[in-house]
């Protein structure tokens, strides 16, 4: 299964690299984020119909702790 690149970022933070692409291939659309540090790799996909939620939770979160980015 070969998946498309639609749009792509790669964000440097500290000793570790995070790639977060939005990727389709027959199944559909997704996002998939990588994160790169000492030679190892994690990733994460989520399905294109659950990026508002994910997103709605990632800044849930981070105001409920009273760190969200100003």
């Amino acid at each position: 299964m070969i998946d498309d690149i639609i749009e792509a970022k790669e964000l440097r933070i500290e000793r570790k690299r995070f790639y977060v692409e939005l990727r389709e291939n027959e199944r559909g659309k997704f996002l998939r984020i990588t994160e790169e540090a000492h030679g190892r790799r994690n990733t994460i996909i989520v399905p294109s119909t659950g990026v508002d939620d994910f997103t709605a939770a990632i800044s849930e979160v981070l105001t409920n702790n009273g760190t969200a980015p100003v």
